[in-house]
């Protein structure tokens, strides 16, 4: 009986903190993204100015993709992640899973002339449970002083007898596999066709384990671009954007566009979370036509909405993955095939990437 008061107190205080409790969840929002250059353009593009036109605090958290994280969360109903930005394969395959919430698209601002959303955006980068946010590539860098002759195509990344030195690649089967083939003579157009096979799969990991005693491995796009600025490698795979932050400190890189693989990076907002009326609101501001526009300021990915293009100063907009000049020969990277085929895949990449090969005597140090 002597502690009924007690009680009594203890559960007046929870009620009487609640509020203050959601109010305060809902002033703060924690959003996954990547590393480098291109969290530094969301930063300055749209988080800062998120934060002072709403009074919210964002807190920006780092990761190299996956959804095996949100997997963990959602399942455990403990969500502490608001906002992720995904690529669209992986968007894909955890709104499958019921990991993420759906996103009725009519929430999206128009463009500036009043065009709904869904008429702006690039077809493609809206979707059940994502919203896009850039255009994005992976391409071929090099450094101008240190390769000659310089490249030209892209079976000159796999030719290490006329182009000497180390080659940097994602630890990843994707753009490795579609560019083995492509090397290889396979028409871009054909790729995903070939590789649906058995044998066009052996065929990609064959070209790929000529080229093994050279490669380094890259899991973030900022480890890239070390690579290239500390001549651990000679070329190397890397996100188009991260090479122009890095000529803006100097290097002196260059992008080998042939074949470039597209990607579109989207956001996606975590089930069961608390804040996901904050998340949504976000989504709006950070993929309003201004705010992408803003973004391309400080790094040179397509934005996702057209709205946004003519925004865009025009010596961006030249180096932009999506300019008519460098998409020639762009190959469009195939999100709804890796989202049913990445985790096979990857198991067998793993498999390969561990194996010990023959190195090679002429290979550098």
């Amino acid at each position: 009986m002597g502690h009924e008061p007690l009680r009594r107190l203890a559960a007046w205080l929870l009620l009487a903190l609640a509020p203050t409790a959601l109010a305060e969840s809902q002033r703060s929002l924690n959003l996954v993204t990547w590393d480098g250059a291109y969290v530094k353009s969301q930063v300055l593009g749209f988080i800062r100015p998120y934060e002072q036109a709403r009074g919210v605090d964002v807190a920006v958290l780092q990761y190299d993709g996956g959804i095996d994280e949100i997997r963990n969360q959602v399942r455990a109903w403990n969500v502490k992640w608001d906002v992720v930005d995904l690529e669209l394969f992986d968007a894909i395959r955890a709104c499958e899973e019921g990991l993420l919430m759906e996103i009725d698209h009519g929430m999206l601002p128009p463009a500036p002339d009043g065009t709904p959303a869904d008429e702006d955006f690039v077809p493609g980068t809206l979707t059940r449970c994502g919203v896009g946010n850039v255009v994005a590539a992976t391409v071929v860098a090099y450094d101008r002083e240190r390769l000659s002759p310089r490249p030209k195509q892209l079976e000159d990344f796999f030719d290490v007898q006329r182009f000497p030195g180390r080659r940097g690649m994602r630890r990843s089967p994707k753009v490795n596999l579609e560019w083995a083939l492509i090397a290889d003579g396979v028409p871009p157009e054909r790729v995903y066709d070939v590789l649906d096979t058995r044998a066009g799969e052996d065929r990609a990991f064959a070209v790929l384990t000529r080229l093994k005693p050279y490669i380094e491995w890259w899991r973030s796009g900022e480890e890239a671009v070390r690579m290239l600025e500390t001549g651990v490698v000679s070329m190397s795979s890397v996100y188009s954007g991260r090479v122009y932050d890095a000529v803006q400190r100097g290097g002196a890189f260059e992008i080998l566009w042939d074949h470039q693989v597209w990607f579109y990076d989207v956001w996606g907002v975590p089930r069961n979370g608390p804040n996901q009326d904050q998340a949504l609101d976000f989504i709006r501001f950070a993929t309003s036509t201004a705010s992408l526009a803003n973004q391309m300021r400080y790094i040179p990915y397509g934005p996702v909405r057209r709205s946004a293009m003519p925004l865009i100063d025009p010596e961006v907009r030249r180096l932009l993955p999506t300019a008519e000049e460098n998409s020639r020969t762009a190959v469009a990277g195939n999100a709804a095939w890796w989202a049913e085929n990445l985790e096979r895949l990857t198991r067998r990449f793993e498999r390969w990437a561990d194996r010990p090969v023959m190195v090679p005597r002429d290979l550098p140090h």
